[in-house]
């Protein structure tokens, strides 16, 4: 009977391959038990419900982006995102965490994050569907709160730029259980008309104040217009799954004014350059713009670019998680040859103090003091020891030995015939 066998390389392999695959990306709750902090930087705790426990790592630079692990204890309900990932040298799994958020805080954000996984399996935010942005814009529709400072700001930075426009205001609700139904139908009176882009603008809030932008139906008609939309909500630090689905992200209402109305501003700056240039020299000026057609060239390098920086985004991605996965298990590896080393020098040191406390027997048991105690003395000339009749006959005369017994030191003299 022949079978084929596996090493167990072979087989912890498979294993790990099989579950990195499968649990790439997981949320789970629980409670927090044996949290310990490493000398290297790395977080290990265990998350546990009421039949069921699992090992987690937080290792030290996704732990100085998750500042709430300082304040984790024992007992702490949690919220862990990661991936799940195993440890070759011992054949064991754990958590991975990336992301850790109190469970009270951290529904809202746990929502998005599926939300936004989900979509992004269906290539809604793939770049190869974005939209370009027209470098020179001549109608605009911005869908904002009427009243909003979002607006002003948005009107005050774009008419200090841009000459050549028209701008329709579009009001809709920024907030508020119907603000995306009514966001929804800004976008849909937008492509009545034969605008070049639209505009979502508001200012910054806290996840709840901005999840209109978060609602699945918004972010599937922003998918699905034909119109580039641009989005400008919040502030640098606010992220809403609007930003990710569409043509293009800005920051702030302002920045959004600032980059619309850089085509328009370029141009007119190059429109003043050239007319100076004219004056001097039309003749060159007409021939180059006939043979070059800068703007044919500009649009094609526009495309080529964007085309690069997502393969490069792509690559990017696939390299760094390589990496990560294999400077995680040097981590755990580390962990383990400095354990090792400290459990070895810690039995050297034992060993070490036993070997002193047998000499210190021994040397008791030599020492001649001892023997005194059991009714025995002993004699010396001049701290040398007698040890025989003979060393005693070579004394001189009345010199003196010294008997010592057990309670002191006794003087005699030695008198020859």
């Amino acid at each position: 009977m022949s079978f084929h066998t596996a090493s167990v390389t072979d087989l912890v392999s498979a294993i790990k391959g099989s579950l990195e695959d499968q649990f790439d990306d997981v949320a789970i709750t629980g409670e927090v038990s044996n949290l310990s902090h490493s000398s290297s930087g790395h977080w290990y705790f265990t998350l546990s419900d009421e039949s069921s426990s699992i090992s987690c790592a937080l290792f030290r630079g996704d732990a100085l982006r998750n500042p709430l692990i300082q304040k984790l204890k024992d007992g702490s309900d949690i919220i862990v995102m990661g991936s799940v990932g195993v440890y070759q040298r011992r054949g064991t799994f754990q958590v991975i965490a990336k992301k850790i958020l109190l469970q009270g805080e951290g529904k809202l954000k746990l929502k998005f994050e599926q939300l936004k996984k989900r979509l992004a399996q269906e290539g809604l935010f793939d770049i190869g569907h974005k939209k370009p942005i027209p470098q020179i814009i001549k109608r605009l529709a911005v869908i904002t709160a009427l009243r909003g400072a979002a607006l002003q700001d948005f009107l005050n930075v774009y008419k200090r730029r841009a000459t050549q426009y028209s701008i329709t205001i579009i009001p809709a609700l920024v907030q508020g259980e119907k603000a995306h139904e009514s966001l929804i139908k800004a976008i849909d009176l937008a492509h009545t008309k034969e605008f070049d882009v639209i505009v979502l603008t508001r200012g910054g809030g806290s996840i709840e104040d901005l999840w209109a932008f978060n609602e699945e139906l918004l972010v599937r008609r922003i998918y699905k217009s034909t119109i580039p939309i641009v989005s400008a909500v919040g502030h640098q630090v606010d992220f809403t799954l609007s930003d990710y689905v569409s043509d293009l992200r800005l920051e702030t209402p302002t920045a959004a004014a600032e980059v619309l109305s850089e085509g328009q501003l370029r141009l007119s700056e190059k429109l003043n350059f050239l007319a100076r240039s004219l004056k001097s020299a039309i003749t060159l000026v007409q021939d180059r713009i006939q043979k070059l057609s800068p703007l044919r060239w500009k649009d094609k390098m526009t495309g080529l670019l964007a085309q690069q920086k997502f393969d490069l985004s792509v690559l990017g991605k696939t390299l760094l998680e390589k990496d990560l996965l294999a400077m995680n298990e040097k981590k755990l590896y580390l962990d383990d040859l400095t354990q090792g080393m400290k459990r070895s020098l810690q039995l050297q040191h034992n060993e070490r103090v036993h070997q002193l406390k047998r000499i210190e027997v021994s040397l008791r048991s030599l020492n001649p003091e001892n023997v005194l105690g059991r009714g025995y003395s002993y004699l010396t000339h001049k701290d040398v020891a007698l040890t025989s009749l003979l060393s005693l006959k070579k004394v001189p005369k009345n010199d003196s030995i010294e008997v010592h017994l057990q309670d002191g030191v006794a003087k005699v003299w030695q008198h020859k015939e």
